[in-house]
């Protein structure tokens, strides 16, 4: 434990407020049609508007982070978290509402992605994953154990995600200001491991999809089939959230060691079966197992998820592209269960969800099995060396005086040469023939030559 490096709590309350509003989804949209005029499938819709809000502020900011800076954007998400979400509890005009809980929404999702992004950058993202996991199912365990004891409205869960994001608040001034401007550029990169994210991100949209189909109507399976109070539905989802802390602590334990494929495709298959029990429960005990089986196992999975998506980019960018792929399936889960249970009944639509699992836990086992590097980015910053003019000293030019160095006449001596005859020596004209000028040279005199 000494060796690890100290926890980013901040990162950890984003995570937290971020996520918060998923959670309570199924108390959310349940008291949306009870204290509001609207049907089951209206109060679903909206639900799904909601999430839809969470996911475009991942689409929309997944490469942006850095440029805006992490404090000043995860400021503005979870001020504008706070506004959307008190407003809507605050209001009983429907088309308040509604803008309200898209507005908070996106500032969830805004969240959301700032911690997803630092969370991918950590040299341990499992445990910084494992962490905010428990916190938001701690939170969510307690508020489903107090909000049934505050009262009717609508308005108790929507409030609760507001002071939430108004307390996670207080911890932004720990996260970085401003990145630097060649980090900002660096991160328009192109992303690696593009099959296995596009892969990963549309087997994840409809991973969230079936969960949350599920989630969204688990509180009226539990009053209408099931025949419980509201008091013992908000008990069993405490306990089944509580479940969930304890598979979060088991994951954080175990960690890479049974690697992500395991992990991924073996909970995946689990949790098709707990939804179908669920979907199908006419009792308590039924209703609870389901509850609390499948919440124990779906943190499990999701932290290994998040965990894979962020080893595939350090920058943090395929975790946020499929966290909101994910979000975007949570969106789309409340419409769909309500349309699938009021047509076709609770039970058959558990057992389309739970086919449907079983179906895209395959290409997600496929992409954890892939070998890719898990290392770490460093920046080394670049240091700006100053030039220095080294200015120009003219030298002049000395002009060197001519010296004339006299050369002494040597004086001219004439050495006397003596005669010596040549009488002994006869001419051998013919042995020259007439090549040179004797040919035209004139016949020497008889007697001595004189030189």
């Amino acid at each position: 434990m000494s060796a690890r490096t100290p926890t980013p709590w901040p990162l950890v309350a984003l995570f937290t407020a971020g996520y918060l509003a998923a959670y309570l989804l199924p108390t959310t949209v349940g008291r949306l049609d009870a204290g509001l005029p609207l049907s089951a499938t209206q109060a679903g819709a909206v639900g799904s508007v909601l999430l839809l809000g969470s996911a475009s502020a991942g689409f929309l900011l997944a490469s942006r982070v850095d440029r805006f800076g992490p404090r000043a954007l995860a400021r503005a998400g979870l001020l504008l978290a706070a506004a959307g979400f008190g407003t809507a509890a605050l209001s009983t005009a429907v088309p308040l509402v509604v803008a309200g809980a898209v507005a908070g929404g996106f500032g969830s999702g805004t969240a959301t992605t700032v911690a997803a992004t630092g969370i991918a950058g950590r040299r341990d993202p499992h445990r910084v994953t494992t962490l905010g996991l428990l916190g938001v199912s701690g939170l969510a365990g307690a508020l489903y154990l107090t909000i049934p004891r505050l009262g009717p409205g609508h308005g108790l869960p929507l409030a609760a995600i507001a002071c939430t994001a108004l307390l996670a608040l207080c911890l932004t001034g720990r996260l970085p200001g401003r990145a630097p401007a060649d980090r900002a550029v660096r991160s328009t990169a192109p992303l690696p491991h593009r099959r296995s994210g596009l892969l990963l991100a549309g087997a994840m949209l409809f991973w969230s999809l079936a969960q949350n189909s599920l989630w969204g109507v688990s509180g009226r399976i539990g009053l209408a089939q099931a025949g419980l109070t509201e008091v013992e539905v908000g008990a069993v989802f405490a306990v089944a959230l509580g479940a969930g802390l304890l598979g979060t602590i088991g994951a954080g334990a175990l960690g890479p060691r049974l690697g992500r494929a395991l992990p991924i495709g073996l909970g995946t298959a689990l949790i098709a079966g707990c939804i179908a029990l669920s979907a199908a429960a006419t009792d308590l005990t039924s209703f609870a197992t389901g509850e609390i089986a499948w919440n124990a196992l779906y943190p499990v999975v999701l932290s290994y998820v998040i965990g894979l998506a962020a080893s595939m980019d350090p920058r943090g960018r395929w975790a946020v592209l499929v966290g909101s792929a994910s979000s975007l399936g949570t969106a789309c889960g409340p419409l769909t269960g309500s349309l699938l249970s009021a047509s076709a009944g609770y039970p058959a639509m558990g057992t389309v969800l739970a086919a449907g699992l079983l179906l895209v836990g395959v290409p997600m086992t496929l992409v954890a099995l892939r070998p890719r590097r898990t290392g770490q980015i460093v920046e080394i910053p670049v240091v700006e060396i100053p030039v220095v003019e080294i200015p120009v000293v003219e030298i002049p030019v000395t002009e060197l005086p001519v010296v004339e160095i006299p050369v002494a006449e040597l004086p001219v001596v004439e050495i006397p040469v003596a005669g010596i005859p040549l009488e002994g020596v006869p001419a051998q004209r013919k042995a020259y023939g007439t090549a040179g000028p004797l040919r035209t040279a004139a016949a020497p005199a008889s007697g001595p030559v004189s030189v």
